[in-house]
């Protein structure tokens, strides 16, 4: 233990009488303090009724005789935490009925009642942060609508920055919760001070100040979440514990508890630590990827002069502590380097005790504390807790639909935000079931973007060992886990790795980010970590100059690839209902579609190759794989002679780049590959090498000359050898995505799951042109993009070049910045990189006009794009763009080759 622990005694857990009740592991609930107990007026007296409505109200708990357990239910829900009563709750006020909540404990024994209590909306990615503000308006007024106290106060929060890179962080959060219209401010070491007089801000550069963030007692919002629903008619019956769901044909059709069977139509795992059993426990098996970690924070008795109540809450990421006031005194914890996991074998745990007390453990974040407040040290320790929390692979909740089994949707993995989290991740998951979607973009949370790949115990015992002290590490752009890592790796994973490929990981698979050339410093690169320009920047460079001039090879083995046959002609019709292109072509022919919902929006964007007169080949994003796969199960009719196979195991493909890719594709095959024998998406099995059945797609995914190689995987290594080989005299080499991203960045391709989404249509992003409106055939979306067309779009996808920017000095755009249009804010940017060819940066994003009367969207016109002066915030810096709906490099390509030419002729001239 550290010295400053040593010489107080008041600190020091041996000498201070007020632990030595609290040292058994089993903890007294007398001895928990007010924030950790369940209300004194809860679910023990809620066995006499909680009639807080003349509404039906119903909760079973305590020493109270169990309600009986109801035969059948619309809706059952695991988990009486404050997130299965926040789903219950939400889903009451959409007018569900029918609604059963069971908890095999008390209601909120679990994880919400130790939670810290914090609800703060300083979160890494946009859709966290408006469910945490959500959550925090939820909460305020919580009390008044249910007349149960829920210890909400409004205290403000204090981000700390102890160097310029967090600073720099926290500047770019705080231009994204402006665009959300969440106040902020960045302020000064000296206002820090005036906020919270107890913090040394001597090694402070800054702070990020967000004065609506708040603290609350995580088991009375419970309570008050479950007076609420209970009093719309759910009924809650706790000490019943879900054995498994029942499960036919897909479909979920009743729970099996310890007290009797439960037929429903809708189940809702929110059983946060067990969520990963209960879905393993089924019949058929459910993928829950989360594990348990030991989470500590300490309490102490009332200080000297007590805290009062709206003292702001601290967050100090780079010591890895936060702390609150608490009854007069502190409550302080964080995320250590050397995280505990626990129940790694499973444990049937009903409720959740305060675990064994570790000391040595929590030393560092009990020094980082005594760092940032040392008047603290003679303050007296009322308690360690050590409570489990909940984690995943990318420290994402998880929220959705399971894609194998309807009706069976999961709430979990909070990443210790439940309190913070619950409130706005129970309302999207209402509105999911009962619209069919949410009202915003929750694919980063999707349980979609993960696969059974992601349910291994070893991978998530690891990759949560990672995930919790990341929760508060500074993650610059493009950083990558370094655990669980050549999980799925392509046939030429060491022929690459062999010639300098770095490494990043996407949906389990491993992709090459670019190549480092012989002689370079592998090790400092690899640990290069800005916000400006990066180390890798020349060698992306070189990557994307030949890939213009010569050719370039990129493994792009990690894509989704789907087979749909049918005996006669069910394929074609499938992918008509579900594609907005029209799939009706030819025998070789590519079609580049967007498979769209009622909405009109993005579900997915491919390519597909009919490769027969009853087949197609699907290409897909690498994180569309389960996505995809369960959307276009959902629509296929039940048919034996239709049949869908994920071939992406199949297939090696490589992506060769370039004007010379068809002199090289021309000698290994004999055959010509000119765009007069081979035109643009186009597709045909050819031989390469010795190699016979190659897919060869006349396709780049970048705007540049090429063709895409689909190889069968025993084949791979020897097409690759031979593609190098022959290539050798046309200047070949290896490329990974960096350069990939730059390029079809600035030729305004968008991708999806960056700038396309389930919200975003058609004609929002100029792709028109690929709508078969010409057409009588009707297709998914098709009302939804005809009314659009009516009535024009409310915002555009637009490029923007950034003028007047240092790409040497000055910070870079990677995503999120906030867009202004002659000083107003327009919109975000959804994705940008370094054009090697404009030499400058582009920005791709949306942009939309002012509400016109009564808020109501306004149609955006050329004009509106067009003729404003258009700026990128970058940290608080804005910085000048021109704006187009087109892309820039021909135009700059043109004034650039007349500089040069200027430029040579004078030179002559002397």
């Amino acid at each position: 233990m550290c010295s400053c622990v040593r010489r107080s005694r008041a600190l020091s857990p041996a000498l201070s009488p007020a632990l030595s009740p609290a040292l058994s592991p089993a903890l007294s609930p007398a001895l928990l303090p007010r924030l950790l107990l369940l209300p004194p007026t809860g679910y023990r007296a809620a066995g006499r009724g909680l009639s807080t409505s003349p509404r039906r109200a119903a909760v079973a708990g305590g020493d109270s005789q169990p309600l009986p357990l109801p035969g059948q239910a619309r809706v059952v829900i695991c988990g009486g935490g404050i997130v299965g009563s926040s789903v219950a709750f939400h889903l009451a006020k959409l007018g569900w009925s029918d609604v059963v909540l069971l908890e095999q404990g008390r209601l909120g024994a679990g994880t919400t009642r130790l939670c810290a209590g914090i609800v703060s909306v300083a979160k890494p990615i946009s859709i966290e942060c408006q469910m945490a503000n959500y959550s925090n308006s939820l909460y305020q007024g919580l009390e008044e609508e249910t007349g149960v106290k829920t210890g909400y106060v409004k205290t403000g929060s204090l981000c700390l920055a102890q160097n310029q890179d967090r600073f720099l962080s926290l500047k770019r959060l705080a231009s994204r919760l402006k665009v959300m219209g969440i106040s902020c401010n960045i302020i000064k070491p000296k206002e820090v001070a005036k906020l919270h007089p107890l913090v040394n801000i001597h090694d402070l550069v800054g702070a990020l100040h967000l004065p609506a963030d708040a603290v609350a007692s995580s088991p009375d919002v419970n309570h008050a979440l479950a007076v609420a629903a209970a009093g719309h008619g759910v009924q809650i019956l706790d000490r019943t514990t879900v054995q498994q769901v029942l499960i036919e044909k897909g479909q979920v059709m009743a729970v099996e508890t310890d007290r009797g069977s439960i037929e429903c139509e809708y189940f809702v795992n929110c059983a946060g630590q067990w969520a990963y059993e209960l879905g393993q426990g089924s019949e058929t098996k459910v993928s829950v990827p989360l594990h348990g970690c030991e989470h500590f924070y300490l309490l102490t008795k009332p200080l000297q002069d007590p805290l009062p109540p709206s003292t702001p809450v601290v967050i100090d990421m780079d010591g890895r502590m936060y702390a609150r006031p608490w009854q007069g005194g502190l409550l302080s914890g964080g995320f250590e380097k050397n995280p505990k996991p626990i129940f790694t074998e499973g444990r049937n745990q009903l409720e959740i005790q305060n675990m064994q007390e570790d000391w040595d453990h929590f030393e560092p974040m009990l020094s980082s504390l005594l760092r940032r407040m040392p008047s603290v040290e003679s303050a007296e320790i009322h308690q360690l807790v050590n409570c489990p929390e909940s984690f995943t692979p990318d420290m994402r909740c998880l929220m959705g639909e399971i894609p194998s089994v309807a009706g069976y949707f999961v709430l979990a993995g909070m990443n210790s935000s439940g309190l913070a989290f619950a409130g706005g991740a129970g309302k999207y998951l209402a509105e999911w079931m009962t619209y069919g979607y949410p009202t915003a973009n929750v694919w980063p949370l999707d349980i979609k973007r993960f696969g059974n790949l992601q349910s291994s115990r070893t991978f998530l015992r690891h990759r949560v060992m990672e995930v919790m002290p990341l929760l508060y590490e500074l993650k610059v752009p493009r950083w990558d886990f370094q655990t669980g890592r050549q999980l799925r790796t392509s046939p030429l994973y060491d022929r690459l790795d062999t010639q300098g490929a770095r490494w990043m990981e996407k949906h389990g698979f491993e992709r090459p980010k670019y190549f480092v050339p012989h002689g370079k410093d592998l090790l400092s690169l690899d640990q290069s970590k800005t916000f400006y320009k990066p180390d890798w920047f020349d060698i992306v460079g070189a990557e994307v100059k030949c890939c213009k001039e010569a050719v370039c090879v990129i493994d792009m083995s990690s894509f989704t690839k789907f087979e749909l046959t049918s005996s006669n002609g069910q394929a074609l019709e499938l992918l008509q209902h579900l594609c907005a292109n029209d799939l009706d072509v030819p025998v070789g022919h590519i079609v580049h579609t967007g498979m769209l919902n009622e909405r009109g929006g993005y579900e997915n964007d491919c390519s597909v190759a009919r490769v027969s007169k009853n087949s197609y080949f699907i290409v897909s994003p690498t994180d569309q794989q389960v996505h995809c796969w369960s959307w276009m199960k959902k629509h296929m009719p039940s048919d034996p002679h239709l049949h869908l196979e994920d071939v992406s195991w199949k297939y090696t493909a490589l992506n060769l780049i370039g004007p010379r890719a068809m002199d090289v594709l021309a000698e290994l095959s004999y055959v010509s590959m000119t765009p007069d024998h081979f035109p643009s998406m186009f597709c045909k099995e050819m031989s390469v090498g010795y190699a016979n059945g190659i897919r060869v797609m006349s396709m780049t995914h970048t705007g540049e000359p090429g063709f895409m190689l689909y190889i069968p995987i025993e084949y791979a290594l020897h097409v690759y050898n031979e593609v190098m080989s022959v290539g050798q005299k046309y200047g070949i080499r290896n490329a990974g995505y960096y350069a990939l991203r730059s390029l079809r960045i600035e030729k305004f391709f968008a991708f999806w799951g960056q700038d396309l989404d389930a919200f975003t249509t058609p004609l929002e992003c100029g792709r028109e042109f690929r709508v078969k409106f010409d057409t009588d055939t009707d297709f998914l979306g098709r009302e939804a993009l005809l009314q659009q067309r009516q009535d024009g779009v409310s915002r555009r996808f637009v490029m923007l070049v950034l003028e007047d920017h240092d790409t040497e000095l000055d910070l870079w755009p990677w995503w999120g910045e906030p867009i202004y249009r002659n000083g107003l804010l327009a919109g975000t940017t959804t994705s940008s990189a370094y054009s090697y060819t404009l030499e400058r940066h582009v920005c791709l994003g949306f942009v939309s006009p002012p509400p016109g009367p009564e808020g109501l969207p306004t149609a955006i016109t050329p004009d509106f794009i067009n003729r404003g002066d258009y700026e990128v915030d970058i940290a608080g810096q804005r910085y000048p763009a021109k704006a187009k709906l087109y892309p820039f490099s021909s135009l700059f390509t043109q004034q650039k080759r007349r500089k040069e030419d200027m430029e040579f002729g004078n030179l002559h001239g002397k």
